[in-house]
């Protein structure tokens, strides 16, 4: 599994899925379960490799130069 996910986007995905997951307590009923999602950028910003972006066949990271 090669990273596709750069090191800006890396940092930008995990705060963004940290500002998410406090929603958990403040929203109410079915809704808050949603703010779970937060989980997936944080995850795919831990591992530096996004689903969507390899279907895309998108890289945000370093590109590799063969030698």
């Amino acid at each position: 599994m090669e990273k596709n996910v750069g090191s800006t986007e890396k940092t930008f995905r995990i705060i963004i899925g940290l500002a998410i997951l406090p929603l958990f307590f403040v929203l109410e009923g079915h809704l808050r379960w949603l703010s779970l999602i937060g989980i997936v950028p944080i995850a795919t910003g831990i591992m530096g490799w996004c689903p969507a972006w390899f279907v895309l066949g998108i890289r945000t990271g370093e590109t590799r130069k063969n030698s």
